[in-house]
């Protein structure tokens, strides 16, 4: 098992942990807003104890990755996660975003990973792509006014706002009869305070106002896209229907009920359904 970094073109320090065979196929994971790698931790060892390698980076701005000021944008994004499997030379590989890690994985494989015929399959979930932002061609996505209120609840009190996130629709904790997880809570405030508040409110703008309607249409390999149909974070009827429709090569599995942050309150259920995409 290891944990480095690599320096990205323009000087940045990314982080990475890099666990298991460095002979399997290896699965590359990317986190979503503003956490960090260690968001990964459970599907890190569920896949390495199926025989898998494993590979997650922190973003620039985010968790152990150096705190600059410039590129908290989806093609700085990218750049950094190409920048990590062309340091360890991986080929093969399975990329899995969740949120903004699913735009990320979505313009990674679109101008990296598929030109460079490293990327085997990619896997989108609970992601924000085509774009979050209402505007004249998405009427049905979220009005700026959603997203000013990220910034100015960041900005006047960031500490509590990451508490209130995971404690409220991050997990759908703010649902009748939720199972509440005090440690997953915790956690998701850990992660967001490791990283920068600049990188964290500049990314805002990343995540819901960049158009990615044609990295989707790029896509050739295998993708499977997925979402909860309670995601109060990003509407799957937005996202995940319109993924689908985009990508050529893709499968889409909606899950009644599950949250967005599905990926750690039901993990029981998800991996091994990544799984069998996987082996497909």
């Amino acid at each position: 098992m290891a944990e480095e970094f690599v320096t990205t073109k323009d000087g940045v320090e990314i982080f990475f942990k890099d666990w298991g065979p460095r002979d399997a196929q290896t699965i590359v994971f990317h986190h979503g807003w503003p956490l960090s790698a260690d968001d990964w931790d459970n599907q890190m060892l569920y896949f390495l104890s199926k025989g898998y390698r494993v590979v997650a980076h922190d973003r620039r701005g985010h968790g152990r990755s150096s705190q600059v000021s410039y590129g908290a944008d989806m093609d700085h994004y990218a750049s950094d996660a190409s920048a990590v499997v062309e340091h360890l030379d991986l080929r093969n590989t399975i990329h899995i975003g969740h949120s903004t890690g699913g735009g990320e994985v979505a313009r990674y494989v679109a101008r990296y990973g598929q030109p460079q015929g490293r990327v085997a399959k990619a896997i989108l979930v609970s992601s924000v792509p085509p774009i979050m932002l209402k505007t004249h061609d998405n009427p049905e996505g979220e009005p700026l006014e959603v997203f000013n209120g990220y910034r100015e609840a960041l900005a006047a009190n960031r500490a509590q706002f990451y508490i209130d996130v995971p404690t409220g629709p991050f997990y759908g904790y703010n649902r009748p009869g939720a199972k509440i997880s005090q440690g997953i809570i915790n956690n998701w405030w850990r992660q967001g305070m490791m990283g920068s508040a600049q990188a964290h409110y500049d990314g805002i703008k990343a995540f819901s106002e960049t158009n990615q309607t044609d990295d989707l249409k790029e896509i050739r390999v295998p993708t499977l896209v997925t979402q909860g149909s309670d995601d109060q974070i990003v509407p799957y009827k937005d996202a995940s229907l319109l993924q689908a429709k985009l990508i050529r090569n893709s499968k889409l599995k909606i899950y009644d009920g599950y949250p967005h942050g599905m990926l750690t309150v039901h993990a029981d259920v998800i991996n091994p359904d990544l799984l069998a995409f996987i082996r497909e």
